[in-house]
């Protein structure tokens, strides 16, 4: 069974083609069964009516619809929730994702692959699409060291147990490759057909760019330090608190050094603004240390439920226990 989740927003003059595309690109190649989830992410236009209108035709579709705009990353979310296939493929439902792409997204999970991220690599976007897009992948492939060149295309495709063990939230979905990757999932790319928006509006805007670097610091906290937070909050804290100390001292040195050897008036340590640097910094410093102690408090007791590993085989396997 194969699962085709599309996440939309007010783009009703092309859902009735896309269903085609998809339908002839899956029934020309005798992929096997396969379901089109639709997820309404709150649209404003005839988009759900015509999904019912479609879905009364083809008992192949399917879809859900949200009360209000919840994001691309809920919507993605809800549809993996109710995929039922083994390979769930997502694309948008603005016809720029080819569904003549499905099969070789496919042939790619068969050769043992267990996620398939699309590259748009001749792309029909206006400039302030494409050039912060090549900012942000530039800046994602190098600190989470994922070679992959377009991180943000809609079209992608997942084995479900990727799907099953990968949380996601906020705005997350871009990042589904990397934080499978870092599970030990293997990740490809693919280059894939791209295509000019013939019908509606882009909904791409600053905010999501905004949004995109922030998150990426979010993905980097958790690919490297999820399982020991105290690593990177406990070596900023020792650092402050290094820091602090050693200011410290040296304030000290020189008010003995003043009072020792000049007859001028003595060196006041607290009438420098570097004592009080010192302190806020041995503040700072603990402050770091006990929130990574709390962080790993966190990280401990939720560990049965998130553990720091992810089977791929098993020979004999049988139930763990709690000793």
């Amino acid at each position: 069974m194969i699962s085709i989740v599309v996440p939309l927003l007010n783009e009703q003059d092309s859902l009735v083609e896309l269903v085609e595309r998809i339908d002839a690109s899956i029934q020309s190649h005798q992929l096997g069964s396969y379901e089109i989830l639709f997820v309404d992410d709150g649209s404003t236009d005839r988009s759900w009516e015509v999904i019912q209108e479609i879905a009364a035709k083809k008992t192949s579709v399917r879809a859900i619809r949200f009360r209000r705009n919840f994001g691309k990353a809920a919507a993605l979310n809800a549809g993996f929730q109710r995929a039922t296939g083994d390979y769930v493929i997502t694309m948008d439902a603005d016809l720029q994702d080819d569904p003549a792409e499905i099969p070789r997204l496919l042939k790619k999970l068969e050769e043992g692959f267990d996620v398939v991220s699309g590259w748009k690599q001749t792309r029909y976007d206006p400039w302030h699409k494409r050039y912060p897009s090549l900012v942000f992948n530039g800046i994602l492939r190098a600190a989470t060291k994922l070679h992959l060149h377009d991180f943000n295309c809609g079209l992608k495709a997942y084995r479900r147990e990727v799907l099953s063990e990968v949380q996601m939230y906020g705005e997350m979905h871009r990042f589904i490759p990397v934080l499978a990757n870092s599970r030990g999932y293997r990740v490809a790319e693919l280059a894939v057909q791209h295509h000019p928006r013939v019908h509606g509006v882009s909904k791409y805007g600053v905010s999501r760019i905004l949004k995109g670097f922030l998150d990426l610091f979010t993905v980097v906290f958790l690919t490297r330090f999820r399982y020991r937070p105290q690593h990177v909050l406990g070596g900023i804290g020792l650092f402050a608190c290094g820091l602090s100390v050693a200011i410290f001292v040296m304030l000290c040195s020189l008010w003995v050094l003043t009072r020792a050897f000049s007859d001028s008036s003595p060196f006041h340590l607290t009438q420098t603004p570097l004592f009080y640097l010192s302190m806020i910094l041995f503040i700072a410093g603990l402050q770091f240390l006990s929130t990574g102690l709390l962080a790993e408090l966190v990280v401990a007791n939720s560990a049965h439920r998130n553990p720091p590993f992810s089977i791929r085989d098993s020979i004999g396997e049988s139930t763990p226990t709690n000793s």
